[in-house]
């Protein structure tokens, strides 16, 4: 029988009541929750290993969160109509999750632990990914599991000026600036998001409003902890320790260690000197000494490396690679550097190397993207790939880790903010591939594709490029920021901190914090710190290319867009498509047309200019409405004895009468007009019971001396009264090429014949 569950609530600042419940759901995991929302729900479970595994010297927690399209009313749309790895959507907020959640845990607890995170019900309105993370808290603070603290994670928006916390869908299609952050009651933990722009001080601001609603948010945790009786946490086999070992170790390693980090030398150098240092420490042992002992020295070895180097930059202000505390790197960067992508770039940052490419593709090459809620398309696509010898490693290629969908994410997030809006008709793609890392490659990526866009041509109105900032503290207070961080000072630090902007603003953070106690001074500073160094990066990227190439590259693919009344859709396309497929044959292009609102959309591609520039003439004449007086470039069409009938516009035709070909009397035209000549013409009247277009070639040629043009009118009239009745035969037998069309017979003014 189901046990009572117990629950608690709070609410959102918007009103939105929030419930966390437990003890009916996945009783047999050692802690599990759903939290609910409106007709969101998400259940999280979590389990833990008692013991970890024998010999086991690292931390194993897996998180994953998955949406069930069955949540949504739907069935998913793969071959085998299941669920089936995740996502990339899905595989960022684990990626949120993880990173709030593994500082949680005692730096000596090595027990296998599984979050689990499952959307199960769907709420059109709700956004899932802001309350997986709170589950997540939720159900490791319900269990006996050994974490130090519980968190919250929430979104933040800016809409309209204002700060909300979770916003609903709709709401924050409105918005400016997003971030998701997860903090402890204390202290932040994680931030990532993007911003049109913002300042640093908005951020600081959306910081502190997102902090007070997770304050309310673990509060609520702790009651339902305290409902449940958990009074503590369950005992766990420590790591073993050895202090005598430990003294040897430091005493024989800590100033040679100290030497390499103070030379200055390059990665690959210093490695290699520090792996020789730790085969030294191994000898000194001799061959008697046991596994297990030597094993524990090579520890030992790293947390000396780890706490001498940390000691050198807070207390001589230098850094491994002997820069100052706010230096850059050595910038190197150039575009254009391969002949056949549509756009291209190299970026070099110190010893990071980003090769980066723009494809210019069709509405057709638009990616879906799928969650349980809504499916959507975007035409903006970044892929970030990482091989194995960009870090001079042999590993095998298993396509893209998680790794690579967060650092990819975080650059396409940042470009995305100065990407031409629904009117650039391009499906854009840009992929960076890292040939060298030491430090932040997804800001090497950002860098190199804002130059690799403005080469292929893409209209960002300014260049976006970015720093990574590290942070080292000490007990005593002494902390060092640091600028464009190295690997080893990623791992060495207590901040990863990627910040990405513009001259004018932020587009985009990432933030990992592994230590307690960051006050809002220091992250003032490390954001002003951040924002010199990017500025000192752009300054190179507007050297190297100052603006976006005005047109795409000879050997790009040609696009245009335009947009039509919604009624002219239909004659576009043609009966049976008809129209658009002579179109397409006639000019060499692809026409793709969709209907937005109540405009039609006619994306026209082509891979050169003259067929594109063909094809937006014919569909602007296809929609276009005449008006007397337009004076229009006509094509012959068929020579008559009164006249000849010329096409004007495509699909539309009238008569240009004997009379109207010139100032001087005619009785044929012979000599005059062929089939196939082009002649401007003027539209001088079109009939109102008829919808027939009355052209004339005369009225734009200069009048004859002393001819006056009424007399000559009237002179005409019994011939163009006389020829009437051939006019109509001819117009009956020339209907389909005379006017009407093959895209729906549209007369002046857009409306169809009846």
């Amino acid at each position: 029988m189901l046990t009572q569950p117990l629950q608690v609530s709070f609410q959102l600042p918007s009103g939105a009541e929030v419930f966390i419940e437990t003890g009916k759901l996945a009783r047999q995991a050692d802690g599990a929750v759903t939290v609910k929302q409106g007709k969101c729900i998400i259940l999280a479970t979590v389990v833990a290993n008692k013991d970890p595994k024998e010999g086991q010297d690292f931390f194993p927690l897996s998180v994953d969160y998955q949406e069930k399209f069955a949540s949504a009313g739907r069935i998913p749309g793969s071959f085998f109509k299941r669920e089936a790895r995740l996502n990339d959507y899905e595989i960022l907020t684990s990626r949120l999750i993880d990173r709030a959640l593994r500082p949680l845990f005692p730096e000596d607890y090595l027990c296998d632990v599984q979050v689990l995170i499952s959307l199960v019900s769907s709420d059109e309105e709700v956004l899932p990914d802001a309350l997986a993370c709170l589950a997540a808290s939720a159900a490791l603070a319900v269990s006996d599991i050994p974490i130090k603290e519980v968190i919250s994670e929430v979104r933040i928006a800016k809409i309209d000026g204002v700060f909300v916390v979770n916003p609903t869908r709709t709401e924050l299609a409105k918005s400016n600036m997003e971030f998701i952050i997860a903090a402890t009651e204390k202290n932040l933990m994680m931030v990532e998001g993007e911003a049109k722009e913002c300042s640093e001080e908005d951020l600081v601001k959306a910081l502190e409003v997102a902090h007070e609603a997770i304050r309310l948010q673990i509060k609520a945790q702790h009651q339902l902890r305290d409902m449940k009786g958990v009074t503590g946490k369950r005992d766990y086999k420590k790591p073993e320790q050895n202090e005598e070992l430990k003294q040897r170790v430091a005493a024989f390693t800590s100033d040679k260690i100290y030497q390499i980090a103070k030379a200055g030398s390059a990665k690959y150098d210093r490695s290699t000197a520090f792996k020789l240092l730790k085969e030294e420490l191994v000898a000194s042992f001799g061959e008697e000494t046991d596994d297990k002992t030597i094993k524990l020295a090579k520890k030992y070895y790293e947390d000396v490396q780890w706490e001498v180097v940390r000691k050198m930059i807070l207390e001589d202000r230098v850094r491994l690679d002997a820069r100052l505390l706010h230096h850059v790197r050595p910038l190197a960067m150039e575009v254009d550097p391969l002949p056949t992508p549509h756009g291209s770039a190299l970026f070099t940052r110190g010893e990071t190397q980003s090769l980066t490419t723009v494809t210019l593709g069709t509405p057709l090459d638009e990616l879906l993207v799928e969650s349980a809620a809504k499916s959507d398309y975007s035409k903006f696509i970044l892929h970030y790939n990482f091989p194995p010898f960009s870090t001079g490693e042999v590993k095998p290629m298993r396509g893209p880790g998680r790794r690579e969908v967060g650092h990819g994410n975080l650059a396409q997030r940042s470009l995305k903010q100065m990407m031409p809006g629904s009117e650039y008709a391009y499906t854009v793609r840009i992929v960076s591939d890292i040939l060298e890392s030491n430090g932040s490659s997804s800001m090497a990526t950002v860098c190199a594709g804002s130059l690799a866009l403005m080469d292929a041509g893409v209209p960002i109105p300014k260049h976006v490029g970015g720093v990574a900032m590290g942070l080292i503290t000490s007990a005593d207070g002494k902390y060092a920021i640091l600028t464009d961080i190295l690997g080893d000072e990623d791992h060495l630090g207590d901040m990863d901190f990627k910040v990405t902007g513009t001259r004018d603003g932020i587009c985009g953070v990432q933030m990992d914090i592994k230590v307690d106690g960051l006050s809002m001074e220091v992250m003032r500073e490390a954001l002003e710190q951040a924002r010199k160094g990017r500025l000192h990066i752009l300054d190179a990227m507007y050297e190297c290319i100052p603006a976006a190439r005005p047109d795409v590259k000879p050997h790009a693919p040609r696009m245009e867009k335009i947009i039509i009344d919604k009624e002219f859709i239909g004659a576009v396309i043609g009966p049976g498509g008809k129209v658009i497929q002579e179109m397409q044959k006639e000019t060499g292009t692809t026409i793709n047309i969709e209907e937005v609102g109540n405009f039609g959309e006619v994306s026209i591609f082509g891979v050169n200019k003259e067929g594109v520039d063909k094809a937006v003439a014919r569909v602007k004449g296809i929609v276009s409405v005449p008006e007397i007086d337009d004076v229009y470039e006509a094509k012959v069409k068929s020579i008559q004895p009164y006249g000849a009938f010329v096409e004007f516009l495509p699909k539309k035709e009238g008569l240009l009468h004997i009379s109207e070909v010139s100032w001087k009397r005619l009785d044929t035209l012979e000599g005059v007009l062929k089939e196939g000549d082009m002649v401007k013409v003027k539209l001088i009247g079109i009939d109102q019971k008829t919808g027939k277009f009355k052209l004339s070639r005369k009225a734009l040629m200069p009048k004859p001396e002393g001819q006056q043009g009424g007399g000559d009118r009237g002179d005409n009239r019994g011939d163009r009264n006389d020829n009437r009745g051939e006019y109509r035969g001819e117009r009956r037998d020339n209907r389909d090429g005379g006017g009407r069309g093959d895209g729906g017979g549209y007369q002046s003014g857009g409306r169809p014949q009846q």
